[in-house]
């Protein structure tokens, strides 16, 4: 089990954090998500046999919160304002 904490890119309310705790957990080898909204940053507990680093980033880039360094176009900064009203959403919903 490896526990990592990557910085990320747009990540700017509880909706952001929803979307990405939901998205993180639900990849194959990932056993825990916290997301630090002060920090700008995740963490994660995973299983490195099953799951990389690489793995994990490329899903934050998908849903629009790219790990600090990475590319953030224009279209990954709208992706995360679309993935930061879904999980708005769904956090009313609970």
């Amino acid at each position: 089990m490896k526990t990592e904490t990557i910085l990320i890119e747009n990540l700017k309310c509880s909706g952001c954090a929803s979307t990405i705790k939901n998205a993180i957990s639900s990849l194959l080898g990932v056993n825990e998500v916290s997301v630090d909204n002060d920090h700008f940053s995740i963490s994660v507990k995973y299983d490195s046999h099953i799951i990389s680093h690489e793995e994990i980033a490329q899903k934050l880039a998908t849903i629009g919160y790219p790990e600090v360094g990475d590319s953030n176009s224009l279209l990954t900064k709208a992706k995360s304002y679309v993935s930061c009203a879904i999980g708005r959403l769904h956090s009313q919903e609970n």
